[in-house]
């Protein structure tokens, strides 16, 4: 990457903190020494410990978010800060600040809008084996949902334009923010990629923050809710199925007693299947009219995103000015 290319634009690192006193400094040195240009940020979030002092001596620029929780504090540093490329990384010290010129060069020869750094062996080893499961999981989850764009929708380490950062709604409060930022990307179709990374380990003494157990189940949550809001005909479609069979399993015995004796002794079991056949319709009607309201909202998403203009280093600009023109492209200029 070209030195001017990073001079043309301003930088923005975004860290996030929860007590991680014993690696924010040596983090926020590292991306200084790595980026002078750039302005880091750090955001504690009510951290116990010495994160946020260590973090202004180290010079950062320190933010106090008091609403618990990654997600709040995406969206709060989302709408403070105004850069043309912005790099999240998280404090704990697992992601070499020296991948981070990768990262954005990457960003800016895709011509994307959001560059993820895909974490080597992760899901060999991510600590622990209920960690590496759930990685596995999830990520298999997310391309049977909303497409292959990702394969790795956890990482911590991204880098994005003003224009996926501005058009962003992060509506998440925790861990689950990551998933949220691919699921837009999906949604929208913009232009993303993936560059891989080496993964560290947590220094001795410091902890993850990361609950196996409660934060899956909040990630598995937000693929339902996100799921219902981005497809909600498949969502629907796949309630409508599970009343249909239920209501096509009690309504069949039923139905072949009547061919035989003409009677119906079992009322309250047909009456049942029949409840259950308008539950699935309805849900069928359901998933049809939030089709419509969903492929609007995107649509709306989408012409917001286009409103921000897109940010490009001037020796770029000045390459694509350059270019010659089709014939009758001047003529219409």
């Amino acid at each position: 990457m070209q030195k001017s290319s990073l001079e043309d634009l301003s930088i923005a690192i975004l860290i996030p903190c929860f007590n991680e006193e014993q690696t924010i400094g040596d983090v926020v040195s590292r991306f200084r020494a790595t980026l002078p240009s750039a302005a880091v940020y750090v955001y504690d979030n009510n951290s116990s410990d010495l994160t946020a002092l260590k973090a202004r001596a180290s010079g950062a620029i320190v933010v106090r978010e008091p609403r618990q929780g990654k997600g709040n504090v995406v969206r709060r540093m989302f709408a403070d800060i105004e850069a043309d490329i912005y790099v999240m990384v998280d404090g704990d010290g697992t992601y070499a600040p020296e991948d981070a010129p990768q990262l954005i060069n990457t960003l800016l020869t895709a011509h994307c809008d959001m560059a993820v750094g895909t974490r080597r062996g992760v899901t060999d080893d991510a600590g622990r084996v209920g960690h590496a499961f759930g990685n596995r999981l999830f990520n298999g989850l997310y391309k049977r949902m909303f497409g292959r764009d990702f394969t790795d929708i956890f990482s911590g380490y991204r880098a994005f334009t003003r224009r996926f950062v501005k058009s962003f709604p992060a509506v998440s409060g925790g861990f689950e923010i990551e998933t949220e930022m691919s699921v837009h990307a999906s949604q929208l179709k913009l232009p993303v990629s993936e560059i891989a990374l080496d993964y560290g380990r947590r220094p001795e003494g410091s902890a993850s923050k990361l609950s196996t157990y409660k934060d899956g189940a909040k990630i598995l949550w937000m693929f339902a809710m996100l799921s219902k809001e981005t497809q909600p005909m498949r969502f629907f479609g796949a309630i409508a199925s599970f009343f249909a069979i239920a209501s096509v399993m009690l309504m069949a015995p039923v139905l072949v007693e009547y061919a035989e004796t003409g009677l119906v002794p079992r009322m309250p079991t047909w009456v049942l299947s029949l409840g259950l056949l308008m539950i699935s319709a309805m849900m069928v009607m359901t998933g049809l009219i939030l089709d419509s309201v969903s492929r609007g909202r995107a649509e709306q998403k989408r012409i917001f995103y286009l409103s921000i203009p897109a940010r490009r280093p001037k020796h770029e600009t000045a390459d694509i000015a350059r270019q010659p023109t089709r014939r009758g492209s001047s003529r219409a200029a």
